[in-house]
């Protein structure tokens, strides 16, 4: 519906923080109706591009960077936003540009032109 095809099977590499459905079913009653329309084609391909980081980065890679970040690191977007990943015990989170979390439920489902690790939440860019 996003007509987003194009852009993920392309070479790449990214990094997917993929929604679940029930992730999509958390959101207020309408909003995936909403999103689906087709006015509002350029606010969910911004929803779902902000769920994608270019580069390939394995939970190894986020976790180093992590480190690296004295418990967090920043990561732009294809969209032009930035998520913040940061550990919770030995779970890894993502923090939207709202304050809103996910916690990624799956990591390293790797595909030839990246990496996908499932979230429990969809995050959305600052309006």
């Amino acid at each position: 519906a996003a007509g987003l095809v194009d852009v993920l099977m392309s070479d790449g590499p990214f990094t997917v923080f993929a929604p679940t459905n029930a992730a999509f079913a958390k959101l207020p009653k309408g909003t995936v109706e909403t999103l689906l329309k087709p006015e509002n084609l350029k606010m969910l391909q911004t929803i779902l591009t902000y769920h994608v980081v270019a580069g390939k980065m394995n939970a190894k890679d986020i976790d180093a960077a992590i480190k690296k970040g004295n418990g967090k690191v920043t990561l732009k977007t294809v969209s032009g936003g930035t998520l913040t990943a940061w550990m919770k015990g030995k779970d890894l989170y993502i923090t939207d540009e709202n304050g809103n979390s996910a916690k990624v439920t799956i990591a390293d489902v790797n595909q030839k032109n990246g990496v996908i690790h499932v979230v429990d939440t969809v995050v959305t860019p600052k309006s």
